[in-house]
This record gives structure tokens, C-alpha cells and sequence, in this order.
């Protein structure tokens, strides 16, 4: 079986893109014939299976790749709410540097390569003595660092995080450059490529902001605003590409997307609905332009919003917020790609597969 080395993926900082890159990486490789494993070295934010946690990350790679989940070995070091206090208090109760070297080694043994995803920023992790370089030079791992697209500031973080990497004498495999606007690419390319090719740090590509992977799904909203799912409640995977007001039902917005969101107060929203309905009629807009409703505070729907709501299959979301808190709420949602975006996950393995140098890794990575 061909070796190779390990491949630790970390970011300049949270939501860049590690996931995304990361889930394009152990499929394109896979899709190579190599047997490929995973590993999120240290863990924050956990789900607890038959009482064991596991990084949130961790399940969608075991749906993916089709592995059994063993905690010590895919998820082995979890910081969870109270870790550092416990560290702090008791620095040598647990090794947590034995614990992710014994994973490293037991997965080695089953894979040809193993992609072990960051956590954060690259220091996360340092007040436990597990920062993602401290981790990656414990893997004996290559980094793929994960930017986010500008000049300046893309050049300042990673001036900034590679430092971290060496201090540790951890080498950098290259660089992905994650959601650069489009218009951008040939600019960003230059000037942040040229930086690079100063620090003997190799470009692995740039991939384009692509704005449906920032789209949040209706149980996302539900929870972001405190809300009961009072209708519909089987198509809370429903994807929300933008939101409309029931006070500002723009018809641009209408034609323009069959996702949107209406937020609306509940004493008004027969009114918002009649009017969605008369803009669509009038202007040939013959699908519900709707994914769902989030109704604020109190008052009553009549029979023709319920039919409308019931035919469409519209889930209603109902919360004591008002409009404006609930839009604040919404706004703030830190989106993810997981197991309920299936359409992420193809588009993450799709972004890479066409713009990042795989064969560059691969060579990186040999033995």
C-alpha cells in the first residue's frame, strides 16, 4: 500500500473554509482510488453518541467516507464547554499529546493518507498545549492553510498564522485562497501570489465565493430565533437564500429566487401573503418564490393564508420576537455545511476538484 504523509488542513481564523476544503480534499482523493482517513485531531463543538462525543465534524466525514466512528481515534481530544478550567487547574491529568499520537498511529495503519481537519485559528487550542501547529507537528503532517480571498488582509493572516507553523519547523504543503468575488480572481491572484512566491509559500489555488454555500436551512432559523415550527415541519431543510420583510415585498426579489424567507409580524402577514400572491399572478412568477415564514408575535392567520401555507409546504415558523430582533437573529447565523446540505457537499467537492492542484499535495506528500 502507497504511503503518504499526513495532511493537516488549518485557517486563518473560523468560516474560512476548512470544512469546505477539507470535505473537497478526502473525496477527490478518494475519487483517485486511495484509501483515505480523517480526523479532527481536537474538537469544540460536540454531539454526544450512545454517551460518547464526537466532534459535529467528525459525522459528516464518517457519512462520507463510510467509517465507523471510533471517538478516540476520529474525534480524540474534545475542548468542550469547562476544558480549560480543568486544564489549567490540572495541566498533567490527561496526556492529551499521547492521546492524538495513538490515533495518528492507529489510523496509519488502515489509510494511505489521513486528512486531519484544524479547529479555529491556529493557536486554538495552545492554552492546553494543543494548538493546531503544536497538533500538526505531533501527525508529522504537511498543512494546507486556508485563507480567505483579499489582498492585504489575506496577506496579513497568513503572515501572522504561518508564524505559528514555524515555530513548530511544520511545513506548509500550500495555500487554498477560499471565497474570492469572482471579479477579483485575476487581482487576488497576482499580488497575493506574488507575496507568496517571496515567502517560498506554493499557491494551490483560488476558489470563488459561491454564495449558496452561505445559505442557512429553516431549522437553522428556527433555533436562531427561539421558534416553533407550527406547520410543515418536514421541510425545515428547506435552504434560505434571502430574506424579505412583510412590510418591503420587493418584486425584483420575487422574480429573482424561489428561496426567500418572509419575516413578518403575525397580524400582518394575511396581508404580506395576498400581496406575494398578487405580485406573482400579475408578473408571470408561477412557482412560490417562498421556502418559509417566520411569524413574529401575536395574531391570527385566516383560512386562505393556512391553504396558502398548507399547498406550498411552507414551514411557519412562530416566535415572540419581533421583526427586527428576528432579522438581527437570522443574520447572525454561522453557516456550516452538514449532512441536511447535500447540495454544500457536492459544491465544496466541485469547487476543489476544479480549482485546486491536487497533484501538487499528492507530490508534497510523498514519501
Amino acid at each position: 500500500m502507497q504511503k503518504y504523509k499526513n495532511i493537516y488542513v488549518a485557517a486563518t481564523s473560523q468560516h474560512v473554509g476548512k470544512t469546505t476544503s477539507t470535505l473537497g480534499l478526502v473525496s477527490t482523493f478518494m475519487k483517485k482510488g486511495l484509501k483515505v482517513g480523517y480526523c479532527k485531531p481536537v474538537g469544540q463543538k460536540f454531539l454526544d453518541i450512545q454517551h460518547l462525543r464526537v466532534d459535529k465534524d467528525t459525522i459528516l466525514f464518517a457519512d462520507l467516507i463510510n467509517f465507523e466512528i471510533i471517538p478516540e481515534l476520529h474525534s480524540p481530544v474534545i475542548l468542550g464547554p469547562g476544558a480549560t478550567e480543568m486544564y489549567l487547574d490540572a495541566p498533567n491529568a490527561v496526556d492529551l499529546e499521547a492521546i492524538i499520537i495513538n490515533a495518528e498511529k492507529e489510523l496509519s495503519k488502515s489509510n494511505e493518507l489521513t486528512i486531519y481537519e484544524g479547529t479555529g485559528h491556529p493557536g486554538v487550542g495552545s492554552v492546553a498545549g494543543v494548538s493546531n501547529a503544536k497538533v500538526a507537528k505531533l501527525l508529522n503532517a504537511g498543512v494546507v492553510m486556508v485563507v480567505e480571498g483579499g489582498i492585504g488582509s489575506t496577506i496579513d493572516m497568513l503572515n501572522m498564522c504561518t508564524a505559528l507553523f514555524r515555530e513548530e519547523n511544520v511545513p506548509i504543503i500550500g495555500v487554498i485562497i477560499n471565497k474570492v468575488l469572482p471579479d477579483k480572481i485575476d487581482k487576488v491572484q497576482h499580488y497575493v501570489g506574488k507575496w507568496l512566491a517571496s515567502n517560498k509559500l506554493p499557491l494551490l489555488g483560488l476558489m470563488p465565493y459561491e454564495k449558496t454555500l452561505a445559505y442557512p436551512l429553516l431549522r437553522s432559523v428556527s433555533e436562531a430565533v427561539k421558534g416553533v415550527v407550527t406547520y410543515n415541519a418536514d421541510f425545515v431543510d428547506n435552504r434560505v437564500e434571502s430574506i424579505i420583510a412583510g412590510s418591503l415585498i420587493d418584486l425584483k426579489e420575487l422574480k429573482s429566487s424561489q428561496d426567500l424567507l418572509l419575516v413578518v409580524a403575525t397580524r400582518s402577514i394575511n396581508e404580506a401573503i395576498r400581496k406575494i400572491e398578487f405580485m406573482a399572478q400579475n408578473n408571470g412568477i408561477s412557482n412560490c418564490p417562498l421556502s418559509g415564514i417566520v411569524a413574529t408575535g401575536d395574531g391570527q392567520m385566516d383560512k386562505h393564508t393556512i391553504k396558502y401555507i398548507e399547498q406550498n409546504n411552507l414551514p411557519l415558523i412562530r416566535t415572540e420576537l419581533d421583526t427586527y430582533g428576528s432579522v438581527l437573529r437570522i443574520s447572525k447565523i454561522e453557516v456550516k455545511i452538514n449532512r441536511s446540505t447535500p447540495w454544500k457537499i457536492n459544491m465544496a467537492i466541485d469547487l476543489i476538484e476544479k480549482n485546486i492542484d491536487l497533484d501538487m499535495i499528492l507530490a508534497a506528500t510523498k514519501y
